[in-house]
């Protein structure tokens, strides 16, 4: 079927087949049917005259093309010898601006390396300074030691040599310098040996022949120990001077007994250690009395201390003494309580009960960190506001310093279990003063809700600081932490600022309750005999109260609390509306009322949701929702807008749907309620018969109350 077209094709003139053989070739068609029909017939010289036609006409219409570009061609050619010569041009004066940048450049490179010379000449200046000064120090020191030797100050000598061995010796720039001083200590130090066994020998032999003179003027002076105080100075100014002369007194009389034979008895030595340390506690104890700073109470116990430290170490008796401070310790918290109360009353007073902006990381290590404050271990952006006042971590520091003044006062005589002691104590600052003065402020001087609920959160925070403040004490005590980590090791104090957290709970509801009363005012707002239902504005105004103050109460108080908060608020709301019902101010209220109450509650109790949801309070244990606050009012507008209120009677309905309902206050309530506003005609709608149906059914709930009261 292929083959007799071409066939016929060729067979056709040949201006047709030359036709179609050049198309073939222009549409790049397969010629191998055309040329093997043209040999199946016998005919190939047709089919090369026309090949070679074909190729004539390509060759004219190339020749036509070439000459009607030519001078096309020959005008690009002359472009581009334009081009090459302009790209020679610029070479050229590539070169030229090269030459002279790198004439430029040869004296900046010049300079640079004169500067670079400079700057190590100066560097090198500067490393040979500081090494001279250094090496300077050490020739000073050095210099020192031979004059103090010179001089005979053999100890100042052998301190200074230590310091320069210690200090210096390694850190010498100048390794010469540095092993001459390293050769020359040992030999120094050898050497000033060898002087004091000189002089010990020399010594020992002086006081060898003047022996038994000292014994006897010894013995001369014995119970002539003065042991009355100067009335120039204070004791406070004069009991170190007081109490070395005793010591000096008994080493000597002991150094007597020791080698003045029978110069001094035992039994000698022992009275006058009685009579003197009888005295010394008499004197103590009329001293203590009259101190009234627990800072000189605290230096005078340290030198009391260290004297009962060196001469139990000759063996003279010392428990009366240690006695003695024993019932000094209690006089000596009385007065840093008392110190520490004025501290913190001071702290509060200044306190302006705003949370505490930090905006430096030192800032919040400080007053955070450091008292165990942190809420979470994650380092805060900055500025980071505390949910505590500044008050916070100031109470804290002064318990920190009354925790080191008990440990420094309770640690003496070798004691080593006295960490029960300053737990004891600390309990006391903590409970008798720094929880009573927050007390104060809670029922003094909190006079408004913002500062009320910081008072809240500042206790919150120290009740947690209570940990620190314990293992602070253990590690002073030299215990290990776990001791304050162990079960019922805790404080007192802190159950106690628990507990006072719900005083200031108490104190914030008061003061809220009483900004609500303020927008609420129902008498004023609500008319009790509307003809028709109204849209009370009061109720926004709450609402709005509310969220602002739950808002600022998520941020620094725990969740427990702002659902005490919340709730709180909400129950008032229920008991203030309840309380409007029994009013003496209200006489009578109609059904509009109750509506208009009833879209109160609506909106009240929407925001109470919403607040309940977004808040977290519904992902905490708690036994209802904030909704459940509004239950009494909400079971008693049920009622009234129940079209059989007498259900209330049924023990089943009531106690599935009026359980929180006191049928007296339902009898006071349903006495005043009058199911119709006042008009001249009622109506003749349903509603009316509706209205008949509720008003026989709240009758009979009226008759059956009164039976029942």
């Amino acid at each position: 079927m292929h083959v007799k077209p071409k066939k016929k094709i060729i067979e056709n003139g040949h201006g047709g087949d030359e036709l179609g053989l050049a198309t073939a070739i222009v549409n790049g068609e397969d010629l191998g049917p055309i040329v093997r029909h043209a040999f199946q017939v016998g005919k190939p010289e047709i089919l090369l005259y026309q090949l070679k036609n074909v190729a004539k006409k390509k060759e004219l219409e190339i020749e036509e093309l070439c000459k009607r570009h030519y001078e096309d061609f020959i005008r690009a050619v002359d472009e581009l010898r334009g081009v090459l010569v302009d790209a020679d041009e610029l070479k050229n004066g590539l070169m030229k601006e090269n030459f002279r940048l790198q004439e430029a450049s040869t004296s900046l490179l010049m300079q640079l390396e004169e500067l670079l010379d400079s700057h190590s000449t100066k560097t090198n200046v500067a490393m040979a300074i500081e090494m001279s000064k250094f090496c300077l120090e050490v020739v000073q020191l050095c210099s020192k030691c031979n004059n103090d030797i010179l001089k005979d100050r053999l100890y100042p000598a052998l301190k200074t040599l230590d310091l320069i061995e210690k200090d210096y010796l390694l850190k010498i720039p100048v390794k010469c310098l540095s092993r001459v001083i390293e050769n020359q200590i040992p030999v120094i130090k050898s050497h000033i040996e060898k002087k004091v066994i000189n002089d010990f020998n020399d010594w020992l032999v002086v006081i060898r022949s003047t022996a038994k003179e000292v014994g006897q003027q010894a013995t001369r002076h014995t119970l002539n120990l003065d042991l009355q105080l100067t009335a120039a100075q204070s004791f406070l100014e004069s009991h170190q001077t007081f109490f070395t002369q005793i010591a000096g007194f008994f080493i000597i009389e002991d150094r007597v007994l020791r080698t003045a034979g029978s110069l001094l008895s035992a039994n000698q030595l022992g009275t006058m250690w009685d009579t003197t340390i009888s005295k010394v506690s008499s004197i103590l104890r009329e001293q203590f009395s009259h101190i009234d700073s627990a800072d000189n109470l605290l230096l005078i116990k340290d030198n009391v201390a260290l004297l009962i430290s060196t001469l139990k170490r000759y063996g003279y008796p010392v428990s009366s003494l240690l006695e003695l401070l024993g019932t000094s310790r209690d006089k000596y918290h009385e007065l840093l309580l008392k110190e520490c109360r004025k501290q913190i009353d001071e702290v509060l007073a200044r306190d302006t009960y705003e949370q505490m902006v930090m905006k430096k990381e030192y800032e919040y290590t400080m007053n955070v960190l450091a008292f165990n404050l942190q809420t979470s271990n994650i380092m805060p952006a900055f500025p980071y506001v505390a949910p505590f006042s500044a008050a916070v971590p100031d109470c804290c520091r002064v318990v920190r310093s009354f925790i080191e003044g008990s440990v420094s006062y309770s640690s003496y005589g070798g004691h080593v279990d006295f960490y029960d002691v300053v737990k004891k104590y600390l309990d006391k600052l903590l409970i008798n003063v720094l929880n009573e003065a927050l007390l104060r402020m809670i029922s003094t001087c909190t006079s408004t809700v913002s500062q009320a609920m910081q008072i809240a959160a500042n206790l919150i925070g120290l009740e947690h600081a209570c940990d620190l403040f314990l293992k602070q004490a253990a590690q002073l005590c030299g215990l290990p932490v776990r001791v304050a980590e162990r079960p019922h090791a805790s404080l007192s104090a802190r159950a106690v600022l628990k507990t006072s957290q719900d005083a200031a709970y108490d104190a914030l509801l008061k003061l809220v309750n009483s900004k609500v009363d303020e927008f609420m005012c129902l008498a004023d707002n609500i008319n009790w005999t509307a003809d028709e239902v109204q849209q009370n504005e009061y109720m926004n105004e709450v609402v709005i109260y509310l969220d602002t103050l739950l808002s600022t109460a998520q941020q620094i108080l725990p969740m427990e609390a702002l659902y005490k908060v919340g709730s709180g608020a909400l129950k008032h709301i229920s008991d203030t509306i309840v309380a409007a019902f029994l009013s003496d101010n209200v006489k009578r209220f109609n059904l509009n009322a109750v509506m208009s109450i009833d879209n109160d509650l609506k909106i009240l109790e929407s925001f109470a949701d919403e607040r309940f949801e977004s808040s977290g309070l519904c992902e905490i244990n708690i036994e209802g929702s904030l909704r459940d606050c509004l239950i009494e009012v909400r079971q008693l507008v049920n009622l009234l807008l129940s079209s059989q209120p007498e259900n209330f009677m049924n023990p089943v309905i009531r106690e599935r749907n009026y359980s929180s309902l006191d049928h007296k206050k339902v009898g006071i309530i349903c006495e005043k309620f009058r199911d119709s506003p006042d008009r001249l005609f009622g109506s003749l709608s349903s509603r009316a018969s509706k209205q008949d149906t509720r008003k026989k059914s709240m009758e009979v709930l009226r008759k059956r109350l009164k039976d029942l009261s």
